[in-house]
């Protein structure tokens, strides 16, 4: 089985969630010896470095116009071709795979933005013999905004959580060396992007309400002026952050608070289960099929609503119980899992094609 795995999402973005689902599905590629081809260009994302193989050239066009194009390359009879975002090879015998993470475009965004995003999803979702959806959450979206797509193409795989996300001996010791400004503060941690359906605003609201409290943000761009000028003095923003840097946050921090109305999976969620850190989110789009019982989970999304619930937290033994249940909730996900079945869904999508 030749593989051909398109690489323009690091290109795309410094790191985020599809960049570290990709990294993981490549690093197992890799690993188990499968031949795989690598296609992508010189970039500065964080999860490369954990891909240990020559990427090819595949054209001298940047990858700005290259993204909206079909793969340039002929690739040989009954290959698969599975990009990290919305591009297909242009051949009848070879096999395309789309991994559809979200429908944000859809949801939120407008004008031309949405309609070139949604031109090239929907013609990647066409024209690919098999689908695969991170949530079942997403494959109830990828339904409603394509009715006559099969259910047959479509296989659910949950994403993973890496095993970099553990609880720590000595969480506080470590929290000293590699933020030395958190000594002895109580945080909440804010993990991710601050687009507008993400509800930053709501998250800086809550802190700013509990007393002798701190908001800890990781990610994203730099703050505007608009947004330190609601932020107060008792803000961290950290960007550039390693994965060991984050495990370490987790394991401090008082909770996640992570007020997202919308997402296809929700990796900081079980990335916060797996690190004994409790979850504070909303009931919303997939976020209630990933943290399962052990997240608090608000209806309405106001920072009334999320006070109400962190202050139970207060409570240690109610604490522990969450953690429990995070923790138990966290070995649903396994990257090693999502592989397997990814893998599976391969030669099962070939199978059909090509019996």
């Amino acid at each position: 089985m030749k593989i051909t795995y398109d690489n323009i999402i690091y290109s795309m973005q410094r790191a985020g969630g599809i960049s570290a689902y990709w990294s993981e599905l490549s690093s197992r590629l890799i690993n188990k010896s499968i031949s795989v081809d690598f296609y992508g260009y010189p970039n500065k994302n964080i999860f490369m470095k954990y891909l240990d193989s020559k990427v090819q050239k595949e054209t001298s066009l940047s990858y700005k116009i290259n993204r909206y194009l079909d793969f340039q390359k002929k690739l040989p009879h009954g290959s698969i071709f599975h990009s990290s975002y919305y591009r297909i090879a242009n051949q009848k015998d070879v096999v395309n795979i789309t991994t559809v993470h979200d429908f944000t475009y859809e949801y939120y965004r407008k004008g031309l933005a949405r309609v070139v995003h949604s031109w090239q999803k929907n013609r990647a979702i066409s024209k690919s013999d098999g689908i695969i959806c991170i949530s079942e959450n997403t494959k109830k979206d990828l339904l409603k905004f394509h009715p006559n797509i099969s259910e047959e193409k479509i296989k659910v795989i949950y994403n993973g959580v890496s095993d970099s996300f553990y609880k720590l001996d000595e969480p506080l010791e470590l929290l000293d060396k590699a933020f030395k400004q958190l000594k002895n503060k109580k945080y909440l941690l804010y993990v991710g992007d601050r687009s507008r359906y993400k509800n930053f605003d709501i998250a800086v609201d809550t802190v700013n309400r509990i007393d002798d409290c701190s908001l800890v943000i990781v990610g994203g761009s730099n703050l505007s002026e608009n947004e330190k000028s609601h932020l107060g003095d008792d803000f961290f923003h950290f960007q550039g952050v390693s994965v060991e840097e984050l495990n370490i946050l987790y394991n401090n921090a008082f909770c996640l608070l992570y007020p997202s109305s919308y997402e296809g999976f929700g990796i900081p969620v079980t990335e916060a289960m797996r690190a004994g850190c409790p979850v504070m989110s909303t009931n919303l789009s997939s976020i209630p099929e990933v943290a399962g019982d052990a997240g608090l989970l608000v209806n309405n999304i106001k920072a009334d609503e999320f006070i109400k619930e962190i202050k139970k937290l207060e409570d240690n033994d109610f604490r522990n119980e969450i953690i429990k249940k995070g923790l138990e909730q966290s070995k649903k996900f396994s990257w090693d899992r999502c592989f397997e079945e990814t893998f599976e869904f391969y030669k099962e999508v070939v199978g059909k094609k090509f019996s």
